[in-house]
């Protein structure tokens, strides 16, 4: 017995680390929380731009060129959010989830390519042609403004993170870590490398302004273009294990597979599979061996239950396959059950 249609809203859940949560208000208020990262860095991204020209620093430069690949990359964001929220249709019968995942992989890259290469080849040429250091104190200044709407929009992430790692019961590491929802990661990591950019960047300025040599300002660019190639590394690397497929936790498993075991119609449960489809969406597919002497209707019925207490367990089971099938067709001819 199958079923595609939303989940109902049913109680608060402690579903654990990794779990997407419940779709009530949750895709709203990731959307807010990237508006709020975008609308900051555009307005950082244009005066960085300046005060490093005004400045002559790459480092300021480098700044720059992050601050506009972390506003292209909150575009992006907002199309994957936007993109993730369509409903199924007949072409795509199990929804756009992936969608989402596609276009903040694509953001990771943007973060990758416009920040963290450019900053690490700006480096690289202040090095070894070196630069004329210019007034620093446009750029302290621009430093300072960027810090406190780096924080402000930091501070947003985190509340949404923080909030979410509380209501599931969990550390706020091991939530950011495993989450589903990557838009508030990209969010949080992004934000706080910017963070630890502007002071990078103002070390450079600092050091170059006391010895009167650029090498201090290339070095500081460099750091810069490492961290966020790791920080693009690392939300790469998220997104492309949801787009490949991820699996709901184990311990989220085993408590679907006991909740199969518990009706009275079922003997076993011969093979599980579960997909993390977005934040608030997950699939659940079985086969399930239903007592010999069970007529169609009591199946008919036991999967409605089953369907009904996986739903309640877990809000975010949006499409729940049973399919009964004889013991025998395990592997080897025994019931032994698989998982995933």
């Amino acid at each position: 017995m199958a079923s595609d249609v939303q989940a109902p809203g049913g109680p608060e859940t402690p579903e654990g680390p990794g779990e997407p949560g419940e779709p009530a208000a949750h895709a709203s208020e990731s959307t807010f929380t990237v508006i709020v990262a975008a609308s900051a860095n555009l307005g950082i991204a244009a005066a960085k731009a300046v005060a490093g020209v005004i400045s002559g620093s790459s480092a300021m430069l480098s700044e720059a060129a992050h601050s506009v690949a972390d506003t292209v990359t909150e575009l992006m964001l907002l199309v994957s959010l936007k993109s993730g929220e369509r409903p199924a249709d007949e072409d795509h019968p199990l929804g756009y989830g992936g969608a989402r995942y596609l276009w903040a992989l694509l953001a990771a890259v943007a973060t990758f390519v416009g920040g963290g290469v450019f900053a690490v080849y700006d480096g690289i040429h202040t090095l070894t042609h070196g630069e004329e250091p210019g007034d620093p104190l446009v750029a302290y200044v621009v430093l300072a403004i960027a810090f406190l709407l780096e924080g402000f929009s930091l501070r947003t992430g985190l509340k949404q993170a923080r909030g979410e790692a509380a209501r599931f019961g969990v550390h706020f590491k091991h939530y950011l870590r495993h989450t589903p929802d990557t838009a508030v990661k990209a969010v949080v990591l992004e934000d706080t490398a910017a963070l630890a950019g502007l002071l990078l960047a103002a070390g450079g300025l600092l050091g170059g302004q006391l010895t009167g040599s650029g090498v201090w300002d290339g070095i500081a660019s460099l750091c810069i273009g490492v961290l966020l190639v790791y920080v693009a590394w690392v939300l790469g690397r998220s997104n492309a294990e949801l787009l490949i497929g991820k699996p709901m936790p184990r311990h989220m498993r085993n408590e679907v597979r006991a909740l199969l075991l518990a009706e009275p119609q079922v003997e076993g449960v011969l093979e599980l599979t579960t997909l993390v489809q977005g934040p608030s969406e997950v699939l659940v597919a079985a086969k399930v061996d239903f007592r010999d002497m069970s007529s169609a209707a009591e199946i008919e019925w036991a999967c409605d239950r089953l369907e009904r207490r996986l739903r309640e367990r877990f809000p975010a089971i949006r499409r729940v396959y049973l399919d009964p099938t004889p013991g025998t067709q395990a592997a080897g001819g025994s019931p032994a059950a698989s998982s995933r």
